[in-house]
């Protein structure tokens, strides 16, 4: 028997992951994917959408962002399909609106590009190329793992890995996290999401990162520091999303299924949520991060004085 054969019956050849069954399963790639895609949103999901984009627990958002990042659909076939409806429905007329300056915030994205081809590795803003730093391979790896200790977070996360995508509300409580809870570099965060989103446009994943960072173009300001559990309660306050990607924390009341580590020990234990074990206890402390983010934005200011 060649070796090769004496292995496999042995069930000793190593087997290489199936990266892409999650993908498969979330996703129908190609044009036909992506018309069916925005007709569904045009005629599902484009009422509410203005407020329901912002729920990870619901079909709230249009999932083109692949489409539209590997040429399958246009931008101007995505606007004019929006745009029509908004004007044929009035009561459309506002959630049309909201989608479509989402579709030119991508495109602003694609003008920042064209200006600073360094966009994904330098700050717009020069004086954040002196930004205090942690150095911190541990948290970072917590942080892509999703085993950061707060919940949606660590749903995003898994979302990520095992779907490609992630909710753009979640991208954002994420890459806050990131920046501003662990103090790790924007541009360590914007090579993982690079590396696992399907829709990973070199713009807008460079020009969002750099939004929430503070250091972009009309960017949020560093010292809007998202709260972890405040974010999860207000934007999936069932904890929906959070049960379907982080299941260790699927019986815990919705009371506690944001800050576990708050929950009585007889909530946990009636949940089978062993902290430390079955999922782990924060990485940080929201509350004293915070202030240490503040702090260390105050050095730029005092460098620039």
């Amino acid at each position: 028997m060649p070796h090769g054969l004496e292995l496999a019956a042995l069930d000793l050849l190593p087997t290489r992951p199936d990266w892409a069954g999650g993908l498969r399963q979330a996703w129908q790639p190609g044009e036909d994917g992506a018309r069916q895609r925005l007709a569904a949103f045009v005629r599902r999901g484009l009422k509410g959408y203005g407020a329901g984009r912002d729920r990870p627990d619901r079909a709230g958002t249009s999932m083109l962002s692949p489409h539209l990042h590997f040429g399958e659909i246009s931008p101007g076939t995505a606007w004019t399909a929006v745009d029509g409806a908004g004007a044929a429905d009035p009561a459309l007329a506002a959630d049309a609106e909201a989608y479509l300056r989402e579709l030119g915030w991508r495109e602003f994205s694609y003008q920042l590009l064209f200006h600073h081809d360094d966009l994904a590795d330098a700050a717009l803003r020069p004086e954040y190329g002196a930004f205090p730093w942690r150095d911190d391979p541990a948290g970072l790896a917590a942080w892509q793992r999703g085993r950061t200790g707060y919940p949606i977070v660590d749903a995003g996360m898994r979302q990520l890995w095992q779907t490609g995508w992630m909710h753009n509300r979640v991208r954002m409580v994420a890459a806050s996290f990131l920046i501003k809870d662990l103090l790790l570099p924007w541009q360590a965060g914007e090579r993982w999401f690079w590396d696992t989103l399907v829709d990973a446009d070199l713009a807008n994943n460079a020009a969002s990162w750099q939004w929430v960072a503070g250091c972009g173009a009309d960017a949020a300001p560093f010292f809007r520091i998202f709260n972890p559990v405040l974010q999860g309660q207000k934007f999936d306050p069932d904890g929906s999303y959070v049960r379907r990607f982080v299941p260790e924390l699927a019986r815990l009341p919705d009371r506690w299924v944001h800050q576990p580590w708050a929950a009585p020990s007889a909530v946990l234990a009636d949940a089978g949520v062993r902290l430390g074990q079955d999922y782990p206890r924060p990485i940080v402390d929201h509350a004293a991060a915070r202030p240490r983010a503040l702090a260390a934005l105050a050095t730029l200011k005092e460098t620039a004085s």
